[in-house]
């Protein structure tokens, strides 16, 4: 917009506004200072973009550019000043055509472009002839930055076997020069090493299969890959990385066994489970790859079997059955080996299993008897007599030499002898009748033994069941209470009964209830047969006397359905009670108690009265003997003993006199004094004697009591009232003095131990120990 153009808006814009003169005035006065201000920013520089090349050294500033005013007449009269980012030390300008120099060596690296600020002044006038204009002094980029592999080295895996072309791993070179400016961050990569499995795209680095490669022929290469600047141009800087690169495995090979037949041999005498041998296929894979699994193909599956280790990726074949050498000696298997897991991208190669021949020799050993059953079930009827057969059971030796056989009953330490066998035949009898009710089942074990080689033995478990017969006759099953009212009426219900049977009845059991014969005429009470193994008891008349009668004893008589039919009488209580119809069942019961006592009522209450005084009064009596017994002193026996003073305190010896003070023993008025051991002397006879004599009548004995008297007497700190003190008193001191040397004035070679030679026999070998000693000290 000029200037023209600017004012006609101006004035528009004044013409159109509804304001006052005055309004309108300051509007105008606005707009030209307006317009002399866009006046004053109108550029008037003149310069072309400026550039200063990286790592330049010289000794004398290198020229950039020229900064010019368009009002500069060339006269002197301009001058020119540079502000900004290395103004004045890295970049110079001459004031007088505007020119700028360099005067040190720059590095885009580390700064791409310099900031600076122009101005254009007048010498005379110190006035700005230009306003302050910015501008960008860019650094050029030169080739001096290597380029450089950061992430290496470089590990990457490929499967074998992969097609050409397939993408391995990217490399990246980074250069630090600039990449907008020449070729000097343009890079080339390409292959020193690798060739010709490998191959690498020189613009992206990206590493690619040349050719299909196998695993087990080698599974891992060293490729090195080289990055170059300026486009590989002659002077580029190049760098190069290392990549590893591993084969990965895929199931490619299919498994092999080491031989084409092997030869094994098993123990007839080997028992189900047992370890054969072992075959391996070698599989050139790994991991999941080389797993494989075992199978035996043939009729000898169920002889032999074979399973997988799965850590040594063997085959191991067990025996899967037992082998007799008698009735076969040798198997020959097939024994088949198939890949676990297959990759259907190399079926086509062929199938991955393999197969060998296993022969199997069977060892002749000698063999424990063989029982034609392991476990024999024999039956035999209860009550049978002793002797009864109840079977045989037969064993014979499988090897070729066919060893007699003995046979025998293996007896429990809880089982009674209730069988016997024949060790010759396996013949097995009774040797006492059996009842079933007491055990229906019987187990035993036979075995039977080699005569020849009594280590050979083979066990067979026997079961024998006892058949039941009929030799139990029915019963009740329980005692039954059965009351009446003496107010019952003729046909009441008194009782229902059942009954029960030991025996075991095929059919189920079925029972029938009827009265002895002999009292069904003149019996005052029916059966009744329910048909369902139970009866009812009825009454055949109406009222009952307790005066005249209170029990009656039905015999009820029971058959049973067995062969032969049994049957059996039992007795049923009927007890007449004092009611109308209901019976109160403990009621009666204490009425028919009372009538077998033969006593009333008020009988009864008066001698329970009796018996309840006679236990009041001697309860007094023995309550008075007790109080008698306590004694009056109770009380102040429990302040005697609270006076009782215990010392646990132990001294060192005879030579400890400092641990202990005797004296706090003592009472504060009474000490003894200290006596001098007396000079034994052969009068020790005559004190032995008189020592004899010590007792309650002696002097000794009473001068030491009254000692003791006069010391509780006088000392403060026993009870103010009269004590019980208790002394055990051991006579006038030892014959021989005290063994303490401590209140001795007398040296051991001041005394004489002759009288040791009076004491008689029993001294004899002390007395010649110290004569000895005696003789040898002088």
């Amino acid at each position: 917009m000029n200037f023209s153009e600017l004012l006609s808006l101006t004035l528009m814009l004044v013409q159109l506004w509804p304001c006052s003169p005055s309004m309108q005035n300051r509007l105008l006065q606005n707009s030209y200072q307006s317009f002399t201000a866009v006046r004053r920013v109108r550029r008037g520089w003149v310069w072309e973009p400026l550039f200063a090349t990286e790592e330049q050294t010289s000794v004398v500033p290198m020229y950039v550019g020229q900064l010019q005013s368009n009002l500069d007449k060339q006269d002197g009269n301009l001058k020119y000043i540079l502000t900004g980012e290395g103004a004045g030390s890295i970049f110079i300008i001459d004031e007088n055509n505007g020119k700028i120099y360099v005067t040190q060596k720059l590095d885009r690296e580390k700064k791409p472009f310099y900031t600076l600020r122009a101005q254009a002044i007048n010498r005379s006038t110190q006035l700005p002839l230009e306003p302050d204009s910015e501008f960008i002094i860019k650094v050029r980029d030169v080739n001096d930055h290597e380029p450089q592999f950061l992430d290496g080295p470089y590990i990457a895996t490929v499967p074998e076997m992969s097609p050409e072309g397939t993408s391995v791993i990217q490399v990246t070179a980074t250069d630090g020069d600039d990449p907008s400016y020449g070729n000097s961050a343009r890079l080339l990569y390409s292959l020193i090493q690798g060739q010709p499995y490998f191959s690498v795209e020189p613009k992206t680095g990206v590493i690619r299969m040349a050719s299909q490669m196998d695993r087990e022929t080698k599974d891992q290469y060293l490729v090195i890959i080289q990055a170059k600047d300026m486009v590989g141009q002659a002077g580029a800087f190049s760098a190069t990385a290392t990549v590893t690169i591993n084969l990965s495995d895929i199931n490619d090979n299919p498994p092999k066994f080491q031989q084409r037949l092997y030869y094994m041999s098993v123990s007839e005498e080997a028992p189900v489970g047992t370890t054969v041998g072992k075959v391996f296929a070698e599989d050139s894979d790994i991991g999941d790859n080389a797993a494989m699994n075992y199978s035996i193909e043939g009729d000898s599956s169920d002889v032999f079997d074979i399973i997988t280790n799965s850590e040594t990726q063997e085959g191991i074949i067990l025996l899967k059955k037992r082998v007799d050498y008698e009735s076969k000696r040798r198997y020959s298997i097939g024994a088949k080996v198939v890949n676990r897991y297959i990759d259907d991208r190399f079926l086509n190669e062929g199938p991955f299993e393999d197969k060998t021949i296993v022969k199997i020799n069977v060892e002749d050993a000698d063999e424990p008897p063989v029982f034609t059953m392991e476990n024999y079930v024999m039956e035999i009827a209860e009550g049978a007599i002793s002797g009864s057969l109840v079977g045989t059971v037969t064993a014979r030796d499988p090897d070729d030499d066919d060893s007699p056989i003995r046979y025998s009953i293996v007896h429990g330490m809880h089982l009674k002898r209730l069988f016997s066998i024949n060790e010759h035949n396996g013949t097995i009898i009774t040797t006492k009748p059996l009842d079933r009710e007491i055990a229906s089942w019987h187990n035993i074990t036979v075995t039977a033994t080699e005569t020849r080689n009594p280590e050979k033995i083979s066990e067979a478990n026997v079961h024998i069941q006892v058949l039941d017969i009929n030799d139990h006759a029915p019963e009740f099953p329980k005692y039954y209470e059965t009351f009446v009212c003496e107010n019952a009426v003729s046909g009441q219900l008194i009782q229902s009964i059942s009954a029960v049977d030991q025996d075991d009845s095929a059919e189920g059991h079925h029972f029938y209830f009827s009265l002895a014969q002999e009292v069904t005429n003149n019996s005052l009470f029916t059966v009744k047969d329910n048909q369902d193994n139970t009866a009812g008891i009825f009454t055949a008349k109406s009222g009952f006397r307790r005066q005249e009668q209170v029990f009656f004893y039905l015999p009820i008589l029971i058959l049973d359905n067995g062969t032969p039919p049994l049957t059996s009488t039992n007795t049923l209580t009927v007890t007449v009670c004092d009611c109308d119809t209901k019976v109160n069942t403990f009621y009666c019961r204490y009425g028919a108690f009372m009538y077998s006592m033969g006593l009333s009522t008020e009988a009864l209450v008066a001698v329970l009265a009796c018996i309840l005084i006679l236990l009041v009064f001697f309860l007094a009596i023995l309550a008075i003997r007790q109080q008698r017994k306590k004694s009056p002193f109770s009380e102040k026996m429990e302040e005697f003993r609270e006076n009782i003073v215990r010392y646990d305190d132990e001294g060192g010896g005879e030579e400890d006199t400092e641990a202990f003070d005797i004296s706090a023993l003592r009472t504060r008025t009474v000490i003894r004094t200290h006596k001098p051991r007396k000079k034994v002397t052969t009068e020790i006879h005559s004190l032995y004697r008189q020592s004899l004599q010590v007792g309650p009548d002696s002097a000794a004995f009473r001068q030491f009591i009254s000692e003791k008297l006069e010391e509780a007497n006088i000392d403060p700190s026993v009870p103010p009232y009269d004590s019980l003190q208790t002394y055990a008193f051991e006579g006038t001191g030892s014959l021989a003095g005290s063994l303490s040397s401590l209140g001795s004035n007398m040296s051991d070679a001041d005394q004489s131990y002759d009288y040791l030679k009076d004491w008689g026999p029993h001294f004899k070998n002390l007395a010649g120990m110290y004569a000895s000693h005696r003789s040898v000290g002088d």
